[in-house]
C-alpha cells in the first residue's frame, strides 16, 4: 500500500500565490442565462413623465420589466406555459411561420398612489398590475 502525504502541493502552501476560482458554468452557459427570460430592474420617476404636478406620493415606484428569449429548451425557471412549450417545438420545426414565444410577465401587483382629482379633492387609489413580480415564456 502507498503511503500518503500529507504535504499540501506548493501553490496551496504559497499564501502569495494566486487564488484560483471554479465555476461550474462556461461563459457561454452565463451568457445565455442572461440572454434568457428574466426579469429586469425599471424605475418609473413620476416627475420623469411630467407628472408630479398631479401625483403627491409617491415619487415614482419600481416597475420592472421582463426581456429575453425563451429559446429551446425552456427550462423550469422560465415559467413557460404549456403553450409556449409546445411553440418552441413547432418552430423547431418550421422557424420561417411560427415565431419563438414571447417573454412577458406572469405576475404582477398593485402599487397605491395619492393624486389631485381636481383643485380640492385629494385621492388615493390603488392601481392593479403596475409592477412586475416575475417573467415567463408565452
Amino acid at each position: 500500500m502507498k503511503a500518503v502525504n500529507h504535504v499540501k502541493p506548493r501553490a496551496a502552501r504559497d499564501t502569495r500565490s494566486k487564488k484560483i476560482t471554479y465555476t461550474t458554468a462556461s461563459p457561454e452557459f452565463k451568457l445565455d442565462q442572461r440572454r434568457s427570460c428574466h426579469i429586469e430592474t425599471l424605475y418609473i420617476s413620476f416627475k420623469d413623465l411630467k407628472w408630479q404636478d398631479w401625483i403627491i406620493a409617491p415619487e415614482g415606484y419600481a416597475a420592472y420589466y421582463c426581456a429575453g428569449e425563451c429559446n429551446f429548451p425552456l427550462n423550469a425557471h422560465m415559467n413557460a406555459t404549456n403553450h409556449a412549450i409546445v411553440q418552441t417545438l413547432v418552430h423547431l420545426m418550421y422557424p420561417w411561420r411560427f415565431p419563438i414565444p414571447c417573454c412577458a410577465p406572469t405576475k404582477l401587483s398593485s402599487i397605491s398612489v395619492l393624486y389631485f382629482l381636481d383643485d380640492q379633492n385629494v385621492i388615493l387609489k390603488k392601481y392593479k398590475k403596475m409592477v412586475v413580480k416575475s417573467c415567463g415564456c408565452h
